[in-house]
Order: structure tokens, then C-alpha cells, then sequence
């Protein structure tokens, strides 16, 4: 279970994910329609409605540390995702169906986010909002969400420090993908990979009260 903790205490989301691998250099992953997951309430109706100004509210209730979560599920990709231990981003692959439904690699996509903290239940983290977006060949570059990224900057969600480190995280990131390191070193095999479906659908892990909490090492 990947968790976004806010420095409150307080869990902005939850999503439930099947492990692929398992190294000293990274946590392989990966997503399928159907998996649980509950995000913040009015984060999830501005995605059924459409409606990014109610996203915008979802983000600066952030300020008064008062969400609720709603529950939902996992809808139309797969993810396989790479996430390094101290990096302050993952490298993200997106898969959807084309042309005659066979699915295939859409894009790639660097989602900048704290390094991990793992627990009983999987993984903690927290989404600093800015993403960058990879063309299936990385030949094409674009930057999202930077309006929403200087709006949370303004309003002191994300700190100084966490401004700090998503810079040197961009750098990070592109310089990976310029020499061709990580899951890009292996785009090919990872465009080829493919959700299997006897697994089933990740489901949430539900602890016990009192019971989650961080693992030593």
C-alpha cells in the first residue's frame, strides 16, 4: 500500500499496489484497473466532474489539515512504477489500450514526491504536486501542473526545503533520462511488460488500530 502522509500526521491518499521487485535500488510496482484506493473527497469528484477549481479546494485543505477520504478504485491504465529509496521522485510507466484494444506503453511520467518511508503496510510518501511527462520514445518532454505547483508554493504547502529538493530532483530526473539510467536504461523491456491477469486486483491492507508503524532499516 502506497500511503501520501501530509507532515500533519494525516493521510492524504491510499492506494494499493502489487510488488513486482523488491532491490537495493528501487521498488518495482505496479497498478491495474479494479485496485483500491481512497483519495480525498473533493479530489475525487473533480475527476467525475471534471471540475479542476474543485481539485484547487481539495489542495488547500491542505492548510487547515481538515479532508475527508473517499474510497474508490484503480480506472483505465495500468502502472508499473520505480521508486528509489531516497529519491525524491518515481518513475512512473502508464500503459493503456490502442488500436484493436491491445494495450501498450502511453508514456512515461516522473511524479516528484518525498523519499519513502516503509511501513508494516507498504510505503509512505507524500505528492509534492509538479510531474514531468515522457513520450512513449523520450523524445518529448512537457511539464505539469506547474500553476498548481507555484499556487501551493505560495500558499506554504510545500516548503522551502521541499522547493529545494524537487529542483535538485528535476535535475536528478532529466539527467537519468539523458543517460539513460534506471527504468530508461530498460525502456524497451519495460514498454513490453504487461499486467498479468491471473493477479487479482490489489486490495487494500487494513491494520489493525494502534498498528501501523514504520519499519527499522
Amino acid at each position: 500500500m502506497r500511503r501520501d502522509v501530509h507532515r500533519s500526521g494525516r493521510v492524504w491518499s491510499e492506494q494499493a499496489l502489487r510488488v513486482i521487485a523488491d532491490t537495493s535500488e528501487a521498488l518495482v510496482t505496479a497498478c491495474a484497473p479494479g485496485a483500491e484506493a481512497r483519495w480525498p473527497a473533493l479530489y475525487a469528484k473533480s475527476r467525475t466532474d471534471g471540475d479542476r477549481s474543485m481539485r484547487t479546494e481539495a489542495l488547500e485543505a491542505l492548510i487547515t489539515g481538515e479532508w475527508e477520504l473517499a474510497s474508490g478504485a484503480w480506472q483505465d491504465t495500468e502502472l508499473l512504477l520505480w521508486k528509489p529509496p531516497t529519491g525524491w521522485f518515481s518513475i512512473n510507466a502508464f500503459f493503456a489500450p490502442g488500436p484493436g484494444g491491445a494495450w501498450r506503453l502511453r508514456n512515461w511520467y516522473v511524479n516528484f514526491e518525498h523519499p519513502t518511508t516503509r511501513t508494516d503496510s507498504g510505503l509512505d510518501t507524500f505528492d509534492l504536486i509538479v510531474d514531468l511527462v515522457i513520450d512513449p520514445d523520450l523524445s518529448t518532454l512537457t511539464w505539469k501542473d506547474e500553476d498548481e505547483y507555484a499556487h501551493v508554493r505560495r500558499l506554504g504547502i510545500i516548503t522551502d526545503t521541499e522547493h529545494q529538493a524537487v529542483d535538485e530532483a528535476r535535475a536528478q530526473s532529466l539527467a537519468m533520462l539523458e543517460e539513460r539510467r534506471g527504468p530508461f536504461k530498460d525502456a524497451a523491456a519495460w514498454a513490453d511488460w504487461r499486467w498479468d491477469p491471473a493477479w487479482p486486483a490489489p486490495r487494500l491492507w487494513q491494520p489493525v488500530q494502534g498498528a501501523e508503524r514504520p519499519l527499522s532499516g
